[in-house]
């Protein structure tokens, strides 16, 4: 298993693995539990792209950091403030400051976080082993979810909020331990063309970005109501969905390394069609479970072959840091747009069956651009450029 031999993403795989055990232990829980504090699902769906909003316009500070401390400096900021948005959330009572300062404190951690933390795994990642390497990430965060979702479900519903999402802080503070004696990366003060070589992964964030405010925002809130507004049952549902899901990374991501990625396309978006409609059309807390459970197998199908073409691409490019600013900021804007039209359309009556169905115009265009990606590389239909993305030489 020569992928297991970099041990730099061994120790990142670690600290995503913490990581996700507070996302899926405490954080997975944030848009239930606004429920709960008297958030309509419209509201909730507002807050979402709001925090979206605060990430867009942030972005740029990133950059800004990490030409100063460095990205592994970054990504550890990102990291520790990500978990201080939790302890506001028991607070929470409707639309109010506590609200507002949730928002805040999410918006910051995320960007910081997320944009760096993409750089570094595709700098340090390899490039012939992608596909076996994200697999093995999206794997042990799938056995990682198994259990983080029954505990937060527990424990919110046993010990309430406030121990819940303090302890899901201090998962999220351990998570930044691993990354203390990785390698540090600088960044250059300038790196021309950087943003013009991410126009590939700007437009396939944009559309993931859409997919997910249907098929994993309103989706959630859905399951919640499905399971009559239990956190035990909701957290229930989601370690199923995980154990379902365990498996699959690995054999997709030795699919792509072996060239086999026009294959994995095709199958990743066939289970994501099928899993989208069969979301929108689920009643009762049986078929939802089973729809949750789908859910588990697109991701480990879905995320390697999406991640591996942009990560790759971001280590082509000449600052990975930079390309990943431009797609973060086009995932933001791609999920708010989403997020906003479906809080739209669900305060106008439609049903949420609606807004997930939404998730497939999204999913439709990252299947033609993932498509010419992996022909490309196969050498069976060369790639050509789409002008969507305007050339930009900022450094």
């Amino acid at each position: 298993m020569a992928y297991l031999r970099n041990t730099t993403i061994n120790r990142l795989n670690l600290h995503y693995g913490i990581h996700t055990f507070a996302l899926e232990g405490g954080g997975v829980f944030f848009r239930v539990f606004l429920l709960k504090a008297g958030l309509s699902v419209p509201l909730v769906l507002v807050t979402v792209a709001l925090i979206l909003a605060g990430r867009f316009v942030l972005r740029p500070l990133v950059l800004v950091a990490a030409k100063r401390f460095g990205v592994k400096a970054v990504v550890i900021f990102g990291t520790v403030v990500t978990g201080l948005q939790y302890p506001f959330l028991p607070f929470v009572h409707g639309v109010d400051l506590m609200l507002a300062g949730f928002i805040l404190i999410a918006s910051i951690g995320d960007t910081f976080y997320w944009t760096s933390y993409h750089a570094y795994f595709a700098t340090l990642g390899d490039a012939e082993h992608r596909g076996h390497q994200i697999g093995a990430r999206e794997a042990l965060a799938a056995v990682v979810g198994i259990v983080a979702p029954v505990v937060g479900g527990w424990t919110l519903a046993t010990l309430g909020p406030v121990v819940a999402f303090n302890a899901t802080a201090g998962v999220q503070f351990v998570a930044a331990l691993p990354l203390l004696r990785a390698p540090a990366i600088a960044i250059a003060p300038s790196a021309p063309g950087a943003f013009k070589a991410a126009w590939r992964g700007v437009l396939l964030f944009v559309c993931d970005g859409w997919i997910a405010a249907g098929y994993y925002f309103v989706w959630q809130m859905v399951l919640f109501f499905s399971l009559s507004q239990s956190f035990t049952a909701f957290g229930g549902a989601m370690a199923i969905a995980a154990l379902a899901g365990a498996i699959s990374g690995m054999a997709l991501g030795r699919l792509i390394d072996a060239g086999h990625g026009v294959r994995a396309v095709w199958l990743a978006f066939g289970v994501l069609l099928l899993t989208t409609v069969v979301r929108a059309a689920s009643s009762g807390a049986t078929m939802a479970v089973i729809a949750n459970a789908l859910g588990a197998l697109v991701l480990c199908l879905y995320v390697p072959t999406v991640m591996t073409a942009v990560y790759n691409e971001a280590k082509k490019s000449p600052c990975a840091l930079r390309f990943h600013v431009a797609t973060e900021g086009a995932w933001d804007v791609g999920c708010a747009a989403s997020c906003f039209v479906a809080a739209g359309l669900v305060a106008l009556g439609a049903s949420l069956s609606v807004a997930i169905l939404l998730s497939l115009i999204g999913a439709a265009a990252s299947l033609v651009l993932l498509l010419r990606y992996y022909k490309g590389l196969s050498g069976a239909i060369p790639l050509a450029p789409i002008d969507l993305a305007p050339a930009d030489t900022r450094n």
